[in-house]
């Protein structure tokens, strides 16, 4: 039996719920219903443009980022969904850093809500680089609903996990 990894600092409570929903076959039934349709965003292009403009909108003070990709390997090389990381080059006689995303391919065909989530959090790393009080708050201010997305994309994964393709 598979063990519920994504879920795995929840309360008993909440898992023998889910794995209920699971064995009844109604947790797929349950995130399509809240989640119907999935997004049209799925170039690195279309991509780089939804974080950008988000970026714009929230952390406009902040560097540029140089690059906002998917990525198929993330899962497997890192044990996350998203990267957020800071290349260092030498350019002439100095040093430039360059901010780069990257989204985990999980996230092509998933719903807006799941993507954005995702975004978000690599977003807030571009400011803050530790999970610390201020990393939170912006994530907070970025989606207030960003907790209940958070589980509902765990929970996916969770399907993903055990049954497989929803979208």
């Amino acid at each position: 039996m598979n063990t519920l990894k994504y879920l795995a600092g929840y309360p008993a409570t909440v898992t023998d719920q889910v794995l209920r929903l699971i064995d009844s076959d109604k947790l797929a039934e349950a995130l399509l219903k809240k989640y119907p349709v999935t997004h049209d965003i799925k170039t690195d292009k279309a991509l780089y443009a939804y974080v950008v403009a988000m970026k714009n909108q929230f952390l406009r003070q902040s560097n540029p980022l140089s690059k906002v990709v998917y990525d198929d390997k993330i899962d497997v090389l890192h044990h996350a969904l998203g990267l957020h990381s800071i290349i260092s080059r030498v350019q002439g006689n100095s040093l430039k850093s360059k901010n780069e995303i990257r989204i985990g391919g999980v996230f092509k065909n998933v719903p807006l809500e799941f993507l954005r989530m995702i975004v978000v959090h690599e977003l807030a790393h571009v400011r803050e680089k530790q999970h610390n009080k201020a990393f939170y708050q912006l994530r907070e201010h970025m989606e207030p609903d960003y907790h209940q997305l958070e589980f509902d994309t765990r929970l996916y994964l969770t399907y993903l996990d055990f049954v497989g393709k929803l979208y």
